[in-house]
């Protein structure tokens, strides 16, 4: 998931440079924050990638144990994670991009109505989560929940909940539309106009496609600014070290339109990286960079869980990560800049 604001500087001679001089001789730069989730202690690590050769992290050490989906909200200065150890939204805030590290307590909080709560997608005051809990007691079925809260001042309202005939874990918007892969499988179906389903009830996938090269997809994320959307793929789930890959789709808005319901998007209309040296394993969550066509990885399997990074990604393949850094148990990553 990404969120961006963007500060429009006039620089008549940076045509092809990204910052800009005041009459001073400062320089303005972007400030880019990958805000991470994980499984291990629940705290939130903050990693300041605006030089990806120079990461520098502080981390906000929370009362959850586990945690999930993540959220950071630039003009509330909030971060929101679904805990998997009270098993509801928690917001703590005054955190901005120069946060460094302290222990922070929650401030925004809502009912606790979850039973697994996995990736998290915002739409304005609505925060919908992915539970990927047996919804019906039947094991042999595919189901799952979505939770639909509203923020309001400092609490979290259940506003309803929308139960799938799919197995769910990553989601996110594309405007009204609510994205979702269908666990266990290499498809990804969209929801039109999500947030117009207003009663706790059951409802099927406007449309469903499967992305030929993937084993099974967890993580996904949306570039508006480029068109872009990045899967994950985990492999098997047997094998959490090496099998693991993600593939990146261009013009994904013209591709996904023109691949009919059930059909599959061609390989060739991808880009995949995966192989030994990318250190993917059990990739959970992405993010990506629009601007520098960076794409960070969430790795929950490869040596107990990494915070990964990849660019110049090309024409794919067997890629080693420009940024690699342990983070036991990874399970979500949010990118935001300013």
């Amino acid at each position: 998931m990404k969120t961006l604001k963007i500060f429009a500087f006039a620089c008549a001679t940076a045509l092809t440079l990204s910052s800009c001089s005041n009459s001073d001789n400062d320089i303005n730069l972007d400030t880019k924050i990958l805000f991470t989730s994980n499984n291990s202690d629940g705290n939130v690590n903050m990693y300041n990638v605006t030089d990806i050769n120079a990461v520098a992290k502080s981390t906000l050490t929370t009362a959850t144990v586990k945690a999930d989906g993540i959220y950071y909200d630039g003009d509330q200065d909030l971060v929101v994670q679904a805990s998997r150890s009270t098993f509801g939204l928690e917001g703590y805030t005054g955190i901005n991009v120069s946060s460094t590290s302290a222990n922070v307590n929650i401030g925004i909080t809502g009912s606790l109505d979850m039973k697994s709560p996995r990736e998290l997608a915002v739409n304005g005051d609505f925060y919908v989560v992915a539970d990927n809990a047996d919804a019906d007691g039947d094991d042999t079925t595919k189901d799952g929940k979505l939770f639909i809260y509203s923020k309001n001042g400092t609490s979290f309202t259940l506003r309803n909940i929308i139960t799938t005939d799919i197995k769910l874990w990553g989601i996110t918007f594309i405007g009204n539309d609510l994205y979702a892969i269908v666990d266990t499988t290499n498809e990804l179906a969209v929801y039109t106009n999500f947030l117009n389903n207003t009663s706790t009830t059951t409802i099927s996938a406007t449309k469903t496609i499967a992305v030929e090269g993937i084993v099974r997809t967890h993580g996904l994320t949306y570039d508006g600014m480029t068109d872009t959307m990045i899967l994950t793929d985990i492999g098997a789930a047997s094998n959490g070290q090496d099998d693991g890959g993600f593939q990146v789709i261009e013009n994904f808005t013209s591709k996904f339109n023109a691949t009919q319901n059930n059909a599959t998007l061609a390989l060739s209309q991808q880009t995949r990286v995966s192989g030994a040296s990318t250190l993917l394993g059990n990739p959970v969550d992405v993010a990506y960079d629009g601007d520098t066509k960076t794409v960070f990885i969430a790795e929950a399997g490869n040596g107990g869980g990494r915070i990964l990074a990849y660019n110049n990604i090309g024409n794919g393949g067997n890629l080693t990560p420009i940024y690699n850094t342990d983070l036991a148990a990874a399970s979500a990553v949010f990118f935001h800049k300013e």
